[in-house]
């Protein structure tokens, strides 16, 4: 009798694995107990070994496992997982627009995204990526609790508007990468491209490197710990920007700057830093110039002082060559 229902079950999921040219909404639960969000129940549909090149190839699928398959071909179809549920996809490739839009729990491993699958991941949310290669422009948007590790991004407008995002030993290229995200957690995360983080809410970043320019323009509530940013112009009109044992490079950085906190820093190449900015600021290295600093103190060993506006006169106290 066990048997034959092990041998009933067996031909049913058999069912579910859906063929070469088959669309489905496949019914099978996620097996991994400790991959969150996913839900341990019994097994999962499985495709695996197969291509697809037409719209929509996998729609809706639900509980369902993509192993070693393509996403690509002559028929330039979109959308291949749109609006699916309860799936992983591991070793997989995608060459095609738009793979993920509007899933929810899913799961990404070993997988590679070419520059041709462009905005993969939109409307998502309850996302993890893992050991994944993010190539297309927009990779990421609009997504709600997505976590990455070990991947590779190079995406232009990558992340933005995402609430509730970890990110971990990845390195990150693009201009515009981040964009009005919330709720953040970065560590050992290297990251090349312009005008990074702007307008961001509620971030920390540890272990960080940033080549970047315009950096955290607008940012409010953000801390950054034991980082290294270079980049020009950093942090201006931010609100409760602060860094903790960290290099800063780059020429006028953090201006126009209300409860801006700096404990610890070393300041290299900062010139005409600090203007009409409300900081707190105990610097470990000489800094090339401070203008107008509007309130607050800056500790340095030592620093041009430039006060050329009458309104910012006395009202910062300048500690330079306090130690």
């Amino acid at each position: 009798m066990r048997e034959n229902a092990a041998i009933a079950q067996k031909r049913e999921v058999e069912a579910l694995t859906i063929s070469k040219s088959g669309n489905a909404a496949a019914a099978c639960e996620i097996t991994d107990p400790t991959a969150r969000p996913f839900v341990a129940s019994g097994g999962p549909a499985v495709v695996e070994n197969q291509a697809f090149d037409g719209e929509r190839a996998l729609y809706g699928a639900r509980r369902l496992r993509v192993e070693n398959c393509r996403f690509d071909g002559p028929a330039d179809g979109e959308s291949a997982l749109k609006e699916v549920s309860d799936v992983e996809v591991e070793d997989t490739f995608f060459n095609l627009r738009y793979p993920l839009w509007h899933a929810s729990r899913v799961r990404l491993r070993r997988c590679r995204m070419t520059d041709l699958a462009r905005a993969a991941l939109w409307y998502c949310d309850h996302a993890v990526i893992e050991d994944c290669s993010l190539h297309g422009i927009k990779a990421l948007r609009e997504c709600r609790d997505v976590r990455l590790s070990g991947c590779n991004v190079r995406s232009a407008e990558f992340g933005w508007s995402v609430d509730q995002l970890e990110v971990a030993d990845c390195s990150v290229e693009g201009e515009y990468p981040f964009m009005r995200a919330e709720n953040l957690r970065f560590r050992d995360v290297s990251l090349k491209g312009k005008y990074s983080f702007q307008y961001i809410r509620n971030a920390e970043f540890d272990d960080c490197s940033f080549d970047t320019k315009d950096a955290f323009w607008h940012a409010r509530n953000v801390t950054v710990r034991n980082s290294v940013v270079r980049g020009e112009y950093l942090g201006w009109y931010s609100d409760h920007l602060t860094f903790e044992n960290c290099r800063i490079v780059g020429t006028q950085p953090l201006c126009y700057c209300t409860n801006l906190k700096l404990v610890d820093c070393e300041m290299i190449d900062c010139d005409l830093a600090f203007e009409k900015s409300d900081v707190e600021a105990r610097i470990l290295t000489p800094i090339d110039s401070v203008k107008n600093p509007y309130r607050g103190f800056i500790e340095a060993p030592s620093a041009e002082v430039v006060l050329d506006d009458p309104r910012a006169e006395g009202l910062c106290d300048l500690r330079v060559g306090a130690f």
